[in-house]
């Protein structure tokens, strides 16, 4: 007879056989699915517009990726709703790495800022950043202010009178401005255009008092001589204007705002085939090719893995919520 001692331990060792056995199965099942990614054409989905920064750098880093994996990698611009088309598009493709989001920053603002049918934390996961774009803080020279400490003094002996421009609430623009505002504890009105050109125009007009403006579309205006750049909004000088301070040189701290272009996935992806992207990815971002189109737009990369992407992520929204609530930042 078989004591009910031998029946547990016979029943506890199949149940660990199978287990193991599972195991080992969704193990290489994992494996394998990184080892024939990509088996098809790869999707590229922005939410961008054709020619923006993050258009620009997401085809040049696909053209590379093309060439590395042997598949095609295209490139498609859903725009509308914040992004969300694009993220619709994006979350009901099936979760295998054939599809891919290119997004912005954004992804730590507009959640906080609008009613969204997804949840950012949970719904995507981070592959790796594709670069780091400055703003620079622009004036008119017909204002005066020679450096960021006449801005500031100007705007401290005439509280709630001095603007700002934006390309829209919650924008890279927008939030620059707000972290630079609270870091220098200055009263000013925030007025929000519909893009770039227009908040350039204005502030080049006078009309603006300043503008954060993306580097890349403020760099032709700046060597014209009709912008006057103040300081870059980044950890460190720019490249294309190294006689130009960053806001931490100019004596503002704690206001720097880091814009990045990056890519991202359904969290239900494999993770070895996220893995995969991160690391033919960074690869293709070191490579000269797409250095120099980095370069030209005043870019740079931000190499890490996607863990520390997932990482920084969610540090961001942390730190954006905190100005959104002070600010009271709300959806245009």
């Amino acid at each position: 007879m078989t004591s009910k001692n031998n029946l547990w331990t016979r029943r506890n060792t199949v149940q660990a056989l199978m287990a193991s056995g599972l195991s080992a199965t969704l193990g290489w099942s994992e494996d394998a699915q990184a080892q024939s990614f990509p088996n098809r054409t790869i999707k590229f989905i922005s939410g961008a517009s054709p020619g923006s920064a993050s258009d620009i750098i997401g085809r040049a880093v696909g053209e590379k990726l093309q060439a590395e994996l042997g598949h095609s990698v295209v490139l498609e611009n859903r725009m509308g709703g914040s992004g969300a088309i694009a993220i619709q598009a994006v979350l009901s493709a099936p979760a295998d790495g054939h599809t891919i989001f290119v997004y912005t920053a954004a992804h730590t603002v507009v959640p906080l800022i609008s009613k969204v049918n997804y949840d950012p934390i949970k719904d995507f996961a981070a592959v790796i950043p594709l670069a780091v774009v400055p703003n620079v803080l622009v004036v008119s020279p017909s204002k005066g202010y020679k450096n960021v400490k006449d801005l500031i003094d100007a705007a401290k002996a005439k509280p709630g009178a001095l603007n700002y421009a934006s390309v829209g609430a919650g924008s890279a623009t927008h939030m620059s401005a707000e972290k630079f505002r609270t870091s220098v504890g200055i009263d000013v009105v925030h007025v929000p255009y519909k893009g770039s050109p227009e908040a350039i125009t204005e502030t080049i007009a006078g009309r603006m008092d300043y503008f954060f403006a993306p580097l890349v579309s403020a760099l032709p205006m700046i060597k014209a001589g009709r912008l006057l750049p103040l300081a870059v909004g980044t950890l460190k000088r720019s490249s294309l204007l190294p006689d130009v301070p960053t806001l931490t040189e100019a004596g503002v701290s704690k206001a720097d705002y880091v814009f990045w272009i990056g890519m991202l996935v359904s969290s239900k992806t494999p993770r070895d085939v996220i893995q995969k992207i991160n690391q033919v990815t960074s690869k293709a971002l070191q490579s000269p090719e797409v250095k120099e189109r980095l370069a030209g737009l005043g870019a740079e990369t931000l190499i890490i893995s996607a863990e520390q992407f997932d990482a920084m992520i969610n540090e961001e929204m942390v730190a954006n919520a905190a100005i959104i609530k002070s600010a009271g930042i709300k959806a245009d």
